[in-house]
């Protein structure tokens, strides 16, 4: 894969799956935006990269969001890709959980989104071509045990990508949304306070596997990013036996 003379711009760069790609996006030839507030981590993440130029925002400021996509176009050139993959992942019950961090969760994972899109996408739409990949998970799909703010913001992130997806066909842009199940990257430390249990059970993938499985459904043409072997099996079977799947999580939680 060559991007020689794009520009990708990418949230949650700092970390995890937002590095990788950063990474990725710049051995083949783009000019990356790594976008983040760990500005600790964003150094890391371009140490030894010249192609990575980085950004500190919060993407819950949409404000500050849509300057630093106005200044990446200014200095790097107009965007081709966008990558929103800022996210946390604290766990707890839902009655145990501060209210702040609830809201957190949904302010980051969808409102990050939310706000990287508005930034971003009216450009390449006015340009006519571009890739916008949104990052939800199969926590979009399937709510457990210990996770129920992640899982909300996650089916919003679903929902609005998929709206998002209809509302501008025939606009030039591929979009993809990426519905992995866990991943190896620091995201599930996140959840160590609370683990659920189904973690242990569920197929955990490598991060490049998840982004070899995007690269190959924006060549398809397609829009659900299921990585892994059993993804889409654990899709399909939300959707045709949630009971059964309620069941099946209790047994594994033990309550």
């Amino acid at each position: 894969m060559s991007l020689e003379g794009k520009v990708a711009f990418v949230t949650g760069a700092a970390s995890g799956m937002g590095r990788l790609l950063s990474h990725n996006m710049a051995r083949a030839g783009a000019r990356v935006a790594a976008v983040d507030l760990d500005e600790a981590g964003l150094a890391k993440t371009a140490e030894g990269n010249p192609g990575i130029e980085c950004f500190s925002c919060d993407v819950t400021n949409p404000g500050a969001l849509e300057a630093v996509a106005k200044q990446v176009e200014t200095e790097l050139g107009p965007i081709d890709r966008v990558f929103a993959a800022a996210a946390i992942m604290p766990s707890g019950r839902l009655l145990d959980q501060d209210l702040g961090t609830i809201h957190r969760i949904m302010d980051i994972n969808y409102g990050g989104v939310v706000n990287t899109v508005r930034s971003t996408l009216p450009a390449m739409i006015e340009r006519g071509h571009g890739d916008m990949v949104i990052f939800a998970s199969m926590a979009g799909w399937q709510p457990v045990l210990l996770l129920g703010a992640y899982n909300a913001s996650k089916f919003a992130v679903v929902s609005f990508s998929e709206v998002l997806l209809h509302e501008n066909r025939n606009s030039g842009i591929r979009f993809a949304c990426v519905c992995p199940p866990p991943v190896n990257t620091p995201l599930l430390d996140q959840a160590k306070d609370a683990r659920p249990k189904i973690f242990d059970e569920v197929e955990t993938l490598e991060p490049q596997s998840v982004l070899d499985a995007i690269e190959k459904t924006l060549d398809d043409g397609s829009f659900w990013v299921f990585p892994g072997k059993t993804t889409r099996m654990g899709w399909r079977f939300r959707r045709w036996f949630p009971k059964a799947g309620w069941k099946q999580i209790h047994k594994i939680e033990g309550w």
